[in-house]
């Protein structure tokens, strides 16, 4: 059987369309059973040539009624390619989500209380440290000791939001259980080869309570407006790609360019260390040189001194009436 790709999100949007669909899909997801859902998607315009599309894009948004009457945000993100914009992505849209007034319910007492949020990622590339295809992040109350706390909390439920991913370059054909056997959907190993908008699966291996998710993708294969929307999905993430190659281009020649401002300016800082260097011992030896000079003119200046002194105590030695050669020898001049 051919099947839309989901990946795509004109697809999965078709998918979710049917609310039956999407009970049976986030109730797989989530391993509750959903009574009540309110789908709300984001959407975008794209214009192409002389058309324009409204194209259901990466962020998707469900409320669903918890069995205690509760409601709970569930938010889905599909992302096809790893971009370097992601995780700032991620992070504004989840951040919009907390921030947004309608994420708000009436509880039994016709008290406002705000849906705790659940995030799930649908990531087409592979996480850096782990290989397991469905990671589920969730919470736990423990006090300092690590003592598990069992009651919940408004503001910690308001404030904190668990998480699924799955990372489907990992599915690989895992049947390990039936979560795994529902995302078979997304197991792109069974992409046609000259088309990535289609899958071929067989029908058959999947549970029969899953099956109506199959048929829903099978239908889409056949709608115009789902190969429509998969088609400028293409073109758009062709020209995202194109920008973020762009993107990472510049920061190539940036971290380039800052490599060599860096060497050059290393080098300018060897150069004046150099001539500082150079400096610095030309004033010493010239310090050296004056030192010298100022050594021989004290020697100097004490000879002149000590022969004055010899020489004045020669006068008065010959004008006592001592013979000069006498007092020259007693003066040790001889």
């Amino acid at each position: 059987m051919l099947i839309a790709n989901p990946l795509y999100d004109g697809a999965f949007k078709y998918l979710l369309d049917d609310n039956r669909i999407a009970k049976i899909f986030l109730s797989a997801l989530l391993g509750q059973d959903i009574t009540k859902l309110t789908f709300r998607p984001t959407e975008f315009r794209f214009e192409h040539e002389t058309r324009s599309f409204t194209v259901f894009h990466i962020d998707f948004a469900a409320s669903i009624v918890q069995p205690d009457g509760s409601e709970k945000l569930i938010i889905i993100e599909i992302q096809k390619a790893k971009y370097s914009t992601d995780i700032l992505r991620f992070r504004k849209y989840l951040g919009h989500q907390y921030a947004n007034k309608e994420n708000t319910y009436t509880d039994k007492d016709g008290t406002s209380r705000a849906m705790p949020i659940m995030s799930i990622y649908f990531l087409g590339h592979r996480l850096a440290k782990t290989n397991e295809p469905i990671i589920r992040i969730q919470r736990q109350y423990t006090n300092h000791e690590g003592k598990h706390i069992t009651s919940k909390e408004d503001f910690i439920e308001s404030l904190t939001h668990d998480s699924l991913i799955v990372q489907i370059p990992h599915l690989k054909r895992r049947r390990q259980n039936d979560l795994e056997a529902l995302l078979a959907i997304f197991d792109q190993t069974q992409k046609l080869k000259d088309d990535d908008h289609s899958l071929s699966i067989d029908e058959a291996s999947f549970p029969e309570k899953f099956r109506p998710v199959v048929r829903r993708l099978a239908k889409a294969i056949a709608e115009p407006t789902v190969r429509d929307q998969m088609n400028i999905e293409d073109n758009y993430f062709e020209e995202y790609e194109e920008t973020e190659r762009k993107l990472a281009k510049k920061d190539e020649v940036l971290a380039e360019e800052r490599r060599l401002k860096e060497a050059a300016e290393t080098l300018a800082a060897e150069e004046r260390r150099q001539k500082e260097e150079e400096r610095r011992q030309k004033e010493d030896a010239l310090t050296a040189k004056e030192e010298e000079r100022r050594q021989k003119e004290e020697a100097l200046a004490t000879l002149a001194a000590k022969d004055a002194a010899l020489q004045s105590a020669l006068a008065t030695l010959i004008a006592n009436g001592i013979p000069e050669p006498q007092a020259r020898k007693s003066l040790g001049l001889d």
